[in-house]
C-alpha cells in the first residue's frame, strides 16, 4: 500500500476523563435521553461498593436504572442473549457499560443487538458483515472502565466468545462507539494489584502491537509510542501502590491510548491470546503478557526498525531489539508476571488447534510477519515451556 492511498481514519469519542467523574453521569444519562437505563457489569462486581454506590447515585438523582451482571470473564454469546432479554423486558431505553473489558465488551453488544433481527455471529468483524446491521434500534451507550486495561470504552468493537465452536470472536460496527467514555480514575483504586498488572499490560501490549503493525497510521503511531512510555513509568507504580492516583489516572490514559492506536492493526499476541482465551477461559490480559515475549522474538526479523524507536522512547541505554527485550522482560517479572501458560494452568494437548486458531484470528492479519498455523503452534509451546530460543 502507498503512503499516498485512500484511507479512513477513526479516533475517539467524547470522553469525560478525571478524577471525581463518576459524579456526572446521571447527568450524561438525561443528556443522551437514557431515563431508564441498564447498567451491565460482570458477575465479579456485581456485590462491589463501586457498582452499589453508583446504582446508588442514579438512583438519588432520579435515574430509574436497571442492573444486569450475569457476564463472565470472557462474555460469552448466552451471556448477550441474556442481558438482552432483560433490557427488552425492562423497557431501558440506553445502556451504562460498566467495569473492565467484560462489562464493557457485553454492555457495547446488548445495546447494539437492541436493534438486530439476526444472530449476534452475523456481524463478526470479517468483510462487510458490519453493513448488515440496522442503525435505527441501537441504544445509546455510555461506558465506565474501571480498569486500565483493554480500552474498550473508546472501541468500536466487542469479543464475545462463542461457545460452541470455542472461539473469539471480533463483533464490529461503528454503533458499538460509546456516546461517552466517563472515565473515573478513582474507580480502579481498589483493584487489586496482579489485576492491575494484567490489565495494564494488556494495554502496554495493545500499544506495542499496534507500533508494529504494518502500514501507514503516523497517528496511531504516535499515539501507541507514548502510551509505552506512560506504562514503562507509571504501571510498576500502579501495581505496588494502587492508592497512587496519578500512576491510576496514567494508566487509565494508556488503556484508551491502546484501544485507539489498535485501529491500526494488532497481531500475534493476540491472535494466540483470544485463542487460548476462548478454548481455556484464561484472563485476557495476563494471557497475552505472558504471550507477548515468544511472538516478539518470533518476529524478530520484521520489527527492528520499530524496536530502535521504542528503545530511544524508553531511553534505554542498550538500543535495538536486545535492549528493548530485555527491558521487557525486567518489565514483566517487576509486576509478577508469570513466564509461561503453563504457570496458568494450559494444557499442552492441543497445540495444533491454538496454532489453527491463532492464524484464523482477524489479529493474525495485523502481523509483522504472517506467520502459519505451524508456527504458531510453535510459539505456544514455546510459551508453555518458557523456551525463548
Amino acid at each position: 500500500m502507498s503512503v499516498t492511498d485512500l484511507r479512513q481514519w477513526n479516533y475517539p469519542t467524547r470522553m469525560v476523563f478525571g478524577v471525581g467523574a463518576i459524579s456526572r453521569l446521571p447527568k450524561l444519562c438525561n443528556d443522551q435521553g437514557m431515563n431508564i437505563p441498564l447498567l451491565v457489569t460482570d458477575e465479579g462486581l456485581r456485590d462491589m461498593p463501586i457498582v452499589t454506590d453508583t446504582l446508588s447515585l442514579l438512583k438519588q438523582a432520579g435515574v430509574e436504572v436497571g442492573l444486569f451482571s450475569s457476564v463472565k470473564g470472557n462474555p460469552t454469546g448466552g451471556n448477550v442473549e441474556d442481558g438482552l432479554k432483560v433490557f427488552k423486558d425492562g423497557g431501558h431505553d440506553g445502556v451504562i457499560a460498566f467495569g473492565g473489558g467484560s462489562g464493557i465488551d457485553a454492555g457495547k453488544a446488548i445495546a447494539f443487538m437492541a436493534g438486530q433481527d439476526r444472530p449476534i455471529w452475523d456481524f463478526e468483524d470479517v468483510g462487510n458483515n458490519w453493513q448488515r446491521a440496522k442503525t435505527d434500534g441501537v441504544a445509546p451507550i455510555i461506558a465506565v472502565p474501571t480498569t486500565s486495561g483493554t480500552g474498550s470504552e473508546v472501541g468500536r468493537a466487542s469479543v464475545i466468545s462463542n461457545e460452541e465452536t470455542k472461539e473469539k470472536k471480533i463483533i464490529f460496527h461503528p454503533t458499538f462507539m460509546p456516546a461517552i467514555a466517563l472515565c473515573d480514575p478513582e474507580l480502579t483504586r481498589g483493584l487489586p494489584a496482579h489485576l492491575t498488572a494484567a490489565t495494564g499490560f494488556d494495554a502496554f501490549v495493545h500499544c506495542f502491537e499496534a507500533f508494529c503493525a504494518p502500514g501507514y497510521h503516523p497517528m496511531a503511531d504516535g499515539i501507541a509510542l507514548e502510551g509505552m512510555v506512560l506504562a514503562a513509568r507509571h504501571l510498576p507504580t500502579a501495581v505496588h501502590d494502587g492508592n497512587d492516583v496519578e500512576a491510576r489516572t496514567h494508566m487509565m490514559s494508556v488503556a484508551a491510548m491502546g484501544a485507539t492506536a489498535f485501529q491500526k492493526g494488532l497481531g500475534g499476541v493476540h491472535a494466540i491470546s483470544h485463542t487460548v482465551g476462548a478454548m481455556y477461559d484464561t484472563h485476557h490480559g495476563l494471557t497475552n503478557a505472558i504471550v507477548m515475549p515468544y511472538v516478539v522474538r518470533a518476529n524478530r526479523a520484521a520489527i527492528e526498525d520499530q524496536m530502535a524507536r521504542i528503545a530511544r522512547a524508553l531511553e534505554l541505554d542498550e538500543p535495538g531489539f536486545d535492549g528493548v527485550f530485555e527491558w521487557l522482560m525486567d518489565f514483566r517479572k517487576g509486576i509478577d508476571i508469570p513466564h509461561t501458560l503453563s504457570h496458568i494452568k494450559v494444557p499442552d494437548t492441543e497445540a495444533d488447534a491454538v496454532g489453527a486458531g491463532s492464524v484464523r484470528d482477524p489479529s493474525a492479519g495485523g502481523n509483522p510477519i504472517q506467520h502459519d498455523a505451524e508456527t504458531y503452534t510453535v510459539i505456544f509451546r514455546k510459551a508453555l515451556s518458557g523456551d525463548l530460543s
